[in-house]
């Protein structure tokens, strides 16, 4: 299992496990935390699982080039930062374990 906290943008912190393999967007749905929709199902075409990567974190999770699909679909996010990764995105991986990623107020 892969431990990874959401941090609303009210500041409260919700601690989950996912398995290795899936994705950080998977962690929140099957967890219910609140602000990641995920409407797009994991396709990387909607970014309502839009989230914020901790500094601490963002060289292992990886920055993205602003000219790949994911990069363009965050160019359209509400609150986007050069932090910013959907969730969909982020498989999980022991090298993982511990992440923190921070939702946005809004994801429209």
């Amino acid at each position: 299992m892969v431990n990874v906290t959401f941090v609303l943008a009210s500041g409260a912190r919700l601690p989950v496990e996912i398995d290795e393999g899936e994705s950080a967007r998977e962690a929140a749905l099957y967890n219910d935390v609140p602000g990641i929709d995920g409407d797009c199902g994991g396709a990387c075409a909607c970014a309502t699982c839009h989230v914020h990567v901790d500094p601490a974190w963002i060289d292992r999770v990886g920055r993205l080039p602003p000219d790949s699909m994911e990069g363009q679909l965050l160019q359209f996010a509400e609150g986007a930062t050069a932090n910013s990764r959907l969730a969909c995105q982020i498989r999980m991986t022991d090298r993982l374990n511990g992440l923190i990623l921070h939702v946005p107020e809004q994801q429209y």
